[in-house]
């Protein structure tokens, strides 16, 4: 069976969330659900490294984020997770002032590259805080317009949908070696 390598790359701001997801996914999929505890990957032990298989192919999906020892900038990713913090409204401001114009200024082909918000620590959602809640309807309005092509919510920390999180990033993945490609059809994707 023929195994095809998948490049992700995470951005987003510092401590968004980026290590302890990578982390909490390292650990496979029978840790996916509900809470278990989490010893942080380092980062100079980049590429991540996930390996997937389905009935007709397998997949090697190499994870990058921001910190990676080398430069990121001169990766060539196949699929972009552009992450903020639920609880830090700042992170979503800086997803689309700052991150959003990277990709798009560092890979001359950042337009055929799928890109997937994914909004980290949804656990610290507070209802609390009116000016820092971020409701999943702004993350996804933001999303629509960055022109991404997929979003979802999770929290590493106490596993709340970080199943269908890390499925759809798989799926998103794995799409990028068909014919057809990972990007969405005229839109964002809610996930």
């Amino acid at each position: 069976m023929e195994e095809h390598t998948v490049k992700v790359l995470l951005l987003g701001d510092e401590n968004v969330g980026k290590t302890t997801f990578l982390s909490r996914i390292s650990k496979g999929g029978n840790a996916l659900d509900g809470k278990c505890e989490i010893t942080l990957l380092r980062d100079v032990d980049q590429p991540f490294i996930f390996e997937l298989r389905n009935r007709r192919r397998a997949y090697r999906l190499e994870f990058y984020d921001t910190s990676y020892p080398g430069d990121w900038r001169s990766l060539d990713p196949d699929l972009i997770l552009i992450c903020y913090d639920i609880s830090q409204r700042l992170s979503l401001i800086n997803m689309e002032r700052v991150w959003i114009k990277e990709v798009h200024s560092t890979f001359e082909t950042g337009d055929r590259i799928p890109i997937m918000v994914v909004g980290l620590k949804r656990d610290l959602r507070s209802e609390t805080d009116p000016n820092g809640i971020i409701y999943p309807q702004e993350g996804y309005k933001v999303s629509q317009a960055m022109r991404a092509d997929r979003y979802v919510e999770c929290s590493a920390v106490t596993g709340e949908v970080l199943k269908l999180a890390f499925e759809d990033i798989c799926n998103t993945a794995a799409q990028t070696r068909s014919a057809a490609g990972g990007q969405s059809e005229g839109g964002c994707v809610l996930m």
